[in-house]
């Protein structure tokens, strides 16, 4: 028997990390944390308890967004976009550059946001259920194993769903996600 050479072609556009992003992303996580942390110790303890399920709730799904949008700027073809940029459509131009920056894109969305927010949700959980054993008697541990399970789940469960999403309607989602960079581009 021959042994055979496999080559395998890497994917030469992409650039790796250099340590110049990765200091910008330190940066970026941190005072994205704290300012996330700031705002939810400011809204959580002052709000009732269904309140408070409900910023909990809001968190959740801003990780899931940002996961979704991150996967599929990961996953888009650019191709596409060229067209709709050569025709002016609003939003081309910023989807060719979210694709082309894959790498930055995906980092902010799926690890600075996506990561931050998981353990500010986290932080949030922990308020929250203070807030509920303050005004009702329940078992502190089965409270905290139910309220932390429900997190996890549907963070897990919720992100699980959006991959497939995203991978299956990437242009879309990418397409989205550019129309609302757009409104914030200087004319």
């Amino acid at each position: 028997m021959r042994n055979k050479k496999i080559k395998i072609k890497n994917n030469t556009n992409v650039k790796s990390g250099s340590s110049k992003w990765v200091i910008v992303i330190v940066i970026l996580s941190f005072f994205l944390s704290v300012s996330m942390e700031i705002l939810s110790s400011a809204l959580i303890p002052k709000a009732d308890i269904i309140s408070a399920l409900v910023i909990l709730i809001v968190l959740i799904f801003i990780g899931i967004i940002f996961d979704v949008v991150g996967v599929a700027v990961a996953t888009a073809d650019e191709t596409p976009f060229h067209s709709m940029a050569a025709g002016k459509v609003k939003g081309a131009t910023q989807s060719i550059w979210l694709i082309r920056n894959a790498e930055k894109v995906t980092n902010i969305c799926n690890d600075v946001i996506g990561d931050t927010v998981g353990i500010i949700s986290g932080a949030a959980t922990a308020v929250v259920i203070a807030k509920i054993l303050s005004i009702y008697n329940f078992d502190e541990i089965v409270l905290s194993l139910l309220l932390t399970g429900f997190v996890a789940s549907l963070t897990i469960g919720g992100k699980a769903l959006g991959k497939g999403f995203a991978i299956s309607k990437a242009n879309s989602i990418v397409y989205s996600a550019a129309r609302v960079i757009s409104i914030f581009k200087k004319k």
